[in-house]
């Protein structure tokens, strides 16, 4: 293993925040809408810490930031549809990453069967219900059970790297085809 040793007997000093998410930025991620279905109409979030977690019993993770206005009423819900958002929806990610606005306006979506939407043209979907949240710092850490999902092999996915959207190579996906 490279790098600096630690010293055993010395605590480690303060992780700056800035230098943290520059460092944490070199991890590439999707970028997923959370939505729900609510009394007064559809509501969601743009999220970028959603993972698979569990295959028996079916469960994922995401992790909606503490200061989020949507959250606490998706949780109320409590059931709730994951939108992994495919390579031409920048737009998505920004629209649902505001507050104040109707996050819905031009959005074309279709229910999942727990009511969520599903936002057209996604690369996949997943219905969830909660089943758990554990203190995750400045964030929440979601647990959620898989009821139904979804894909379109044919859609890339968003993916977000060092602070900018890119996506991935159709080539090497088209490689990866041929050779099944």
């Amino acid at each position: 293993m490279s790098g600096s040793p630690s010293s055993a007997s010395a605590p480690p000093g303060p992780v700056d925040p800035a230098v943290m998410r520059e460092v944490l930025g070199h991890f590439v991620s999707g970028v997923v809408v959370i939505t729900a279905h609510g009394p007064d109409g559809p509501i969601g979030f743009t999220c970028q810490s959603f993972a698979s977690l569990s295959l028996d019993p079916p469960l994922v993770s995401f992790s909606p930031s503490r200061t989020s206005s949507t959250w606490p009423r998706i949780r109320e819900i409590g059931t709730f549809a994951i939108n992994v958002l495919a390579e031409d929806h920048e737009h998505y990610s920004a629209g649902f990453a505001r507050s104040g606005v109707d996050k819905f306006a031009g959005v074309d979506w279709t229910p999942a069967p727990s009511g969520a939407p599903v936002l057209n043209g996604v690369s996949a979907w997943i219905d969830g219900a909660l089943w758990n949240e554990y203190d995750g710092g400045d964030h929440t850490i979601v647990v959620a059970r898989v009821s139904d999902l979804g894909a379109d092999s044919a859609r890339l996915p968003l993916l977000f790297y060092r602070g900018r959207y890119g996506i991935t190579a159709p080539d090497a996906l088209a490689t990866e085809e041929e050779s099944r």
